[in-house]
């Protein structure tokens, strides 16, 4: 009896102080920082600090004691002076150094009579044809003199009147995109034109000033083609990526389809410059000997439906170059290198094209609108057939259960973002964006199923998956949508302490609606705050065989939004809000 005595003053003394020591735990949280790394290296002007101690205990960065959430967590910005800058992190007795290093986004601002370091073009051999302007360019100091001497021209570079660097991509992000003048250097340009072809060499700059001259070779040749000596390629990727110039800085423009050949009209480095404007890598082309620069015709088209889609087919005498524009009721097909002498064209009757209409635009450019009966598209795939290019569009999905106003006959297909070494953002606790993205993607594929859709993972555990194994995968299944779940950071720059919030992102219009959509449902239905919907070149909302956006369903570096963010109660309320959000999207978009 006594020892069942003390087994019960025991078991009451567990009752009535767990909770007290759960919430001591709690409050002597161990002291974290999270971010930014130490040594680390940064353009921007500030930097901010992510982490966590309790709050029992002030913190103080370089004696200034910050704010922090309830829970303890931070994130304050300080600036950040050109060069080293060093901070000292506190809290009850522990200490935390950080170095942080601000270098220059600008060109690096010579002394006297010499140029900027790799500021002479080119930079890298380039070829263009005979009669093309070609531009020459060096950055310096004020009151210069710069000429450039190549192929026996002696070219005048003459001071533009300022020198710009404009911001990275990233920087809308923060509202901060202005461009940045730099004060104490300017840019010399000069243009010339050679008629004669052949490889001219390296061109060789001049600089005098401060009663000083020199000479400076830059680093890649010029060399100059006829029309009649460019060479054709053909594209060996599934879908050879074309930008607007010469690296992986400049916009996409549409994937020209496996099999594509176009002419090679200039280069620089390892891009090609194509006949019709776009750049692509020449590692994803393929050389063919004694070609001549292909043109085609194209007559009849024709077209069938099949189980989800309405196929198209334009037989083609060469697989050409093709560009893709997407409008509400429109989608619009252009033919480069192609001359129509098209006289029939038999559009079978389906449920999402009213009509197709056709115009030569010039001599060798043709351009297809299809008049669709609904605004919402629904994906479309696009590829060569031997020299037939088949384009299918998707039907609207089959609700099988609009009586009780489910997602039977959708299929989802949801991607939670990063896993394995791939962490993401990171708490101000160090829990992980990836961790939140794989619970919320699961309990969100539960609520979707209740509603009646299938719906597929891109993972279910924390393995790495490389983001063209998970665009290989919507491809692969054709799903009715595809969303990708992530919590979101800052570029350092940004104001982690202030800015929150839910954000959408999408790239082709035929996500736009879904991606507002889906941002208004949750920020109004939750309550939360707007981070705005961005039009945004992502590798997850790329693919266009479906629907595809990306939510960022909050800031893991924000020390409030956190501790909603990890309040499970909350997870659940956020994924039921997310399925009827889809749901309602459907029954409003599908006839």
């Amino acid at each position: 009896m006594r020892k069942f005595i003390k087994l019960f003053v025991l078991a009451l003394l567990l009752i009535v102080f767990s909770p007290m020591v759960t919430l001591l735990a709690q409050s002597e949280q161990a002291f974290y920082l999270a971010y930014p790394p130490n040594n680390h290296q940064t353009v921007a002007d500030q930097i901010f600090f992510i982490g966590s101690a309790s709050p029992n205990h002030p913190v103080t960065i370089n004696n200034q004691k910050i704010q922090r959430s309830k829970t303890g967590n931070f994130a304050p910005s300080f600036p950040l002076k050109m060069g080293v800058n060093t901070f000292t992190i506190r809290s009850n007795n522990q200490t935390i150094q950080r170095q942080i290093t601000r270098i220059s986004n600008l060109p690096e601002i010579p002394t006297g009579a010499k140029f900027s370091a790799n500021s002479l073009t080119p930079n890298q051999n380039i070829t263009r044809l005979t009669g093309e302007l070609v531009c020459l360019s060096a950055y310096a100091l004020k009151n210069v003199q710069i000429s450039v001497n190549i192929a026996n021209q002696n070219i005048n570079l003459n001071p533009q009147s300022n020198s710009v660097q404009l911001p990275a991509n990233s920087a809308v992000l923060t509202a901060r995109n202005q461009p940045n003048v730099a004060q104490n250097i300017l840019q010399y340009q000069g243009c010339t034109t050679f008629e004669n072809s052949g490889n001219l060499g390296k061109p060789i700059y001049t600089i005098t000033g401060d009663n000083k001259t020199v000479n400076q070779t830059a680093k890649g040749e010029i060399e100059i083609i006829t029309t009649s000596q460019v060479q054709v390629v053909e594209i060996i990727s599934d879908a050879g990526i074309t930008r607007t110039g010469p690296s992986t800085d400049y916009s996409r423009l549409t994937p020209l389809p496996k099999g594509t050949k176009a002419s090679v009209t200039g280069t620089e480095g390892d891009w090609l410059r194509l006949d019709y404007g776009a750049w692509i890598n020449r590692q994803e082309t393929q050389f063919i000997p004694n070609a001549i620069p292909p043109q085609s015709i194209v007559r009849g088209i024709s077209s069938q439906n099949t189980e989800n889609a309405t196929k198209i087919i334009f037989p083609l005498e060469n697989p050409v170059p093709i560009n893709i524009k997407q409008q509400d009721h429109k989608f619009i097909l252009t033919l480069y290198n192609t001359t129509a002498q098209t006289d029939t064209i038999y559009l079978v009757e389906n449920q999402i094209i009213k009509r197709l209409d056709w115009q030569q635009i010039n001599p060798t450019k043709v351009e297809y609108t299809f008049n669709l009966n609904l605004a919402q598209q629904w994906g479309y795939e696009v590829g060569y057939e031997g020299t037939s290019l088949i384009l299918s569009l998707r039907h609207p999905p089959q609700l099988l259960d609009k009586i009780n106003r489910n997602l039977a006959g959708v299929s989802i297909l949801l991607d939670p973002g990063h896993g394995g070494k791939e962490t993401g953002a990171i708490g101000p606790t160090g829990y992980s964006e990836k961790e939140i993205n794989l619970v919320v993607s699961q309990l969100l594929k539960k609520e979707l199923i209740k509603r009646g859709a299938t719906v597929y993972l891109t993972r279910e555990t924390d393995e790495e998956l490389s983001l063209n194994e998970r665009v290989a995968m919507i491809n692969r299944i054709k799903p009715t949508l595809s969303i990708s779940i992530h919590y979101n950071a800052l570029p350092d720059s940004g104001d982690a302490l202030n800015t929150d919030g839910i954000g959408a992102f999408w790239y082709h219009p035929q996500a736009h609606d879904l991606a507002v959509f889906l941002h208004n449902y949750l920020t109004k239905t939750l309550n939360r705050p707007s981070y705005g919907v961005y039009w945004n070149n992502l590798a997850l909302t790329r693919p266009h065989i479906a629907p595809s956006v990306l939510l960022e369903l909050g800031f893991m570096i924000n020390p409030t939004e956190f501790e909603w963010i990890i309040n499970q109660k909350e997870q659940i309320k956020l994924a039921e809000a997310l399925a009827d959000g889809i749901t309602e999207w459907f029954y409003q978009v599908v006839p």
